[in-house]
């Protein structure tokens, strides 16, 4: 990897500098656009204490859910986590530390730690324990929680293309957390289905700017559907 050119041959060369203790910003909603080969490749690290930011935990054995099997997760950021078993049995016997977060608060939070917006006001979550700690003002007569933004050390997304420059064009609905974590990671690693030269991607098609992105690199994919419903 030189100047503008993004590449890297390697997961391992993708994720060097991920060191424990570091947050970890993670895309994808579901198993829907998961950076699924990054998150292997920090199991195979075997990086520990790490705090996760991402909409959802994955499921038992895929996922993020495979950073729950050796513990590599201290504390999790998440939105919803009633998909996985695992996660549950953690969280009950306090070996996993947890923060719940209202879904459009999360995607806020990334937003506007990727503008360099340090806290935002809010409705969502007043008079329920989401608020507590919190400062409160009052706007337009309707109280309001003061939420801080979220940066992280890595940022892991999956996108569709990319070009060697890191501008990065999602596909339908992995456009989720995937652009946000992408803005508000120090290093941002961009895993994608195909590289192409530069200038092969039209500008107006482009969802992530290359200058959000450190490292790209070229994979192949599961894309296992996270639940299957089928007519008898």
């Amino acid at each position: 990897m030189a100047g503008f050119d993004k590449r890297v041959s390697s997961y391992a060369e993708a994720l060097a500098g991920l060191e424990d203790g570091m947050t970890l910003l993670a895309g994808g909603f579901g198993l829907c656009g998961i950076p699924e080969n990054l998150i292997a490749e920090v199991k195979r690290k075997g990086t520990r204490d790490l705090t996760v930011v991402s909409n959802n935990c994955g499921i038992d054995g895929f996922g993020l859910g495979l950073l729950l099997e050796d513990r590599q997760i201290r504390k999790m950021v998440a939105s919803y986590v009633g998909e996985n078993a695992l996660f549950e049995q953690l969280l009950l016997s306090g070996e996993l530390e947890v923060e719940l977060t209202p879904q459009g608060t999360l995607a806020e939070k990334l937003r506007a730690g990727g503008a360099g917006i340090p806290a935002f006001y809010t409705a969502t979550g007043y008079g329920t324990t989401i608020a507590e700690g919190k400062e409160v003002r009052e706007f337009n007569g309707r109280p309001h929680i003061l939420e801080p933004s979220i940066t992280g050390d890595f940022a892991i997304v999956k996108g569709w293309k990319a070009d060697h420059f890191g501008n990065v064009v999602y596909r339908h609905t992995a456009q989720n957390f995937n652009p946000l974590a992408a803005t508000a990671g120090r290093i941002t690693v961009v895993e994608v289905e195909e590289i192409v030269e530069p200038g092969e991607l039209e500008p107006s098609q482009i969802h992530t700017p290359g200058i959000y992105v450190n490292r790209i690199i070229c994979g192949q994919f599961e894309k296992r559907i996270e639940k299957r419903t089928l007519r008898d």
